[in-house]
């Protein structure tokens, strides 16, 4: 088995709760959303974000506007929709039932051999 490809398995899981988590705390360029995601060490590979921002608005989760911008062409900036925030808030619940499960489970020192 290859340890990067699970690696990254992993990071995808939880790309598009990380993505809407960013989108929520107001109006975000891609730009600033891939910066973040990639000093965080979520996004490994840059040709990812895009595509899952298209099916995120497609789903009906996020929305853009356009604002020029001085320094070059106009920029998309994305918001989360009311629905998008339902479905975050019900991915966070997710997230914390999953993550006290993982903890339960890699914490547990008893092995059965």
């Amino acid at each position: 088995m290859n340890i990067e490809n699970t690696q990254v398995q992993m990071r995808k899981g939880i790309l598009e709760f990380c993505v809407l988590h960013i989108i929520s705390r107001g109006e975000v360029y891609a730009s600033d959303m891939l910066e973040e995601l990639t000093s965080a060490k979520i996004m490994v590979v840059e040709g990812t974000l895009y595509p899952l921002l298209t099916r995120l608005r497609k789903a009906g989760l996020v929305d853009y506007k356009w604002v020029e911008s001085s320094s070059g062409p106009p920029r998309k900036y994305y918001t989360l929709t009311e629905l998008g925030q339902e479905f975050l808030d019900r991915l966070g619940e997710t997230w914390t039932e999953l993550s006290a499960s993982t903890g339960q489970i890699i914490s547990n020192n008893n092995h059965n051999n």
